[in-house]
């Protein structure tokens, strides 16, 4: 735990009053402090909101333009300048919260209480699988020779920062599906002490699609496990979205992103030959498949061995059979790194 007073990276979850949404997802994105504290002119502390009050305000209905007036929470708890680091402590696990701001007598902003980045995450015993078995068309030629979770970005291959993210968020076993040039793979990263965790790895002869190499599994997990697409990178904490499933007692949980396109024309309504309406270049929202999945064990009754599946049959299947399946909104930076334009963003943001 660090009080940010000195460090001056908390200025950047300062939102004014009246910002949209999309301006405090710039404030969470830029400060990674999973908060943003929304001030007047004068900076007092008006309120505060969290990447979860966003997420929920997604679930409502609320979009990218609304005003973060109608998600702000009004009552927050701060902290005078003078108080003790194990009070502060003791008020955060009281709370169950991780972040403090800190006002002074005016009710002005001066700084700002965080959960110490350097403490070790609990260490998870439920298992990530990382699908790295696809053959990476579109991104020819840079996966003639080598599978596309190989490919370097910021030095080092996108199935790493997978799994070094995923390690930061206290996950340390893994099993990671191969099919295309797996063999290069399991050269590189072997049993995963290297990078301080443990690799299992599933081998399909032929593709069986986003779900169905599950049933490759050799023991089913005990517990809820992750399920993620090896081109995903993401700034998303998979712990949370874990925790999330578990508090939301669901049988299966999809991350999905808010995706807006815009049509580049004039929109006629019509009924008949009458003409109802115009609309100017309407946007139309809808929430995508982002690629992280959080399973009950029990969800790979729905499996049939060595049978192609894909990730949105499976939740079909889980739904009708009674289960629940339920939606994560994410708003962190998050890229599928498909085509070589992605690839080439990718880069760019890691360098």
């Amino acid at each position: 735990m660090a009080m940010n007073t000195e460090n001056q990276l908390w200025r950047e979850t300062l939102v004014p009053q009246g910002a949209t949404i999309q301006q405090a997802i710039y404030s969470l994105d830029k400060s990674a402090m999973q908060i943003v504290l929304i001030v007047a002119e004068n900076g007092q502390l008006l309120g505060t909101v969290t990447d979860g009050d966003i997420r929920r305000a997604f679930l409502r209905g609320l979009r990218l333009d609304s005003n973060i007036d109608d998600v702000i929470h009004r009552n927050p708890l701060v902290a005078p300048p003078e108080i003790t680091r194990d009070l502060i402590l003791h008020l955060m696990q009281a709370n169950k919260i991780h972040q403090v701001p800190i006002v002074d007598s005016e009710g002005k902003v001066i700084g700002l209480h965080i959960w110490d980045s350097m403490i070790a995450p609990e260490p998870l015993d439920n298992l990530m699988v990382i699908m790295a078995g696809g053959k990476g068309t579109r991104l020819r030629p840079h996966t003639e020779n080598c599978p596309k979770p190989l490919l370097e970005v910021g030095g080092k291959p996108m199935l790493e920062h997978i799994i070094e993210r995923a390690r930061a968020d206290g996950f340390h076993n893994f099993l990671v599906s191969l099919h295309y040039l797996g063999e290069m793979i399991e050269e590189y990263f072997g049993d995963g002490r290297k990078l301080g965790v443990t690799i299992n790895y599933l081998k399909e002869d032929t593709p069986l699609g986003t779900a169905g190499c599950l049933s490759l599994m050799p023991t089913r997990p005990e517990t809820p496990f992750l399920v993620t697409n090896g081109d995903v990178l993401t700034d998303i904490h998979y712990n949370e979205i874990l925790d999330f499933h578990v508090r939301q007692n669901a049988m299966a949980t999809m991350a999905v992103r808010p995706h807006e396109i815009q049509n580049q024309f004039g929109v006629v309504r019509i009924k008949g030959v009458e003409i109802e309406n115009f609309e100017e270049k309407p946007i139309y929202r809808s929430h995508i498949n982002a690629g992280i999945y959080v399973l009950n064990p029990e969800a790979l009754n729905q499996l049939e061995h060595e049978q192609h599946c894909d990730m949105p049959t499976l939740f079909e299947r889980i739904k009708r059979s009674g289960g629940r399946t339920i939606v994560y909104p994410m708003h962190e930076p998050w890229l599928d790194v498909g085509q070589p334009y992605d690839l080439a963003e990718a880069r760019k943001t890691k360098n």
